[in-house]
């Protein structure tokens, strides 16, 4: 599944009982339609993200960031301390994509797939013979 939206707020990293790193990041996704008397509804739904491939992106992550999230989606739902039901979209992130025109200086361009796992991308060049 893939998402485009906003970060709610600055990325946070937490270490998991097994010394792994995890990015904790929520993305606010904006929807709207028309009614049939066409009043417009603005719609936003919530996602809880989870990035565990390289902590570095944390960084970047940060408030009013657009990006593109790929990954998977669960739902979660628990009884509050004051007994009231909540609920939450959890999306497993496999895949960052930034959409805004960051400046270099404040973001280095980093290869956030699975399998660069956070690796920094460098302008490397071939040595061709023509």
């Amino acid at each position: 599944m893939n998402i485009i939206g906003r970060l709610t707020g600055d990325a946070k990293v937490s270490t998991l009982q097994n010394s792994r790193e995890v990015v904790n990041f929520s993305v606010a996704v904006n929807d709207s339609y028309k009614k049939k008397d066409g009043e417009r509804v603005q719609l936003t739904e919530y996602f809880d993200c989870a990035y565990f491939f390289s902590p570095k992106v944390a960084d970047s992550l940060t408030k009013g960031t657009l990006v593109e999230v790929t990954g998977r989606v669960s739902a979660r739902a628990w009884l509050g301390r004051d007994g009231q039901p909540h609920a939450s979209l959890n999306f497993h992130t496999s895949n960052i994509k930034f959409l805004d025109s960051p400046k270099k200086a404040e973001r280095p361009e980093i290869d956030l797939t699975a399998k660069g796992k956070g690796k920094a991308k460098t302008d490397e060049k071939e040595d061709l013979p023509f």
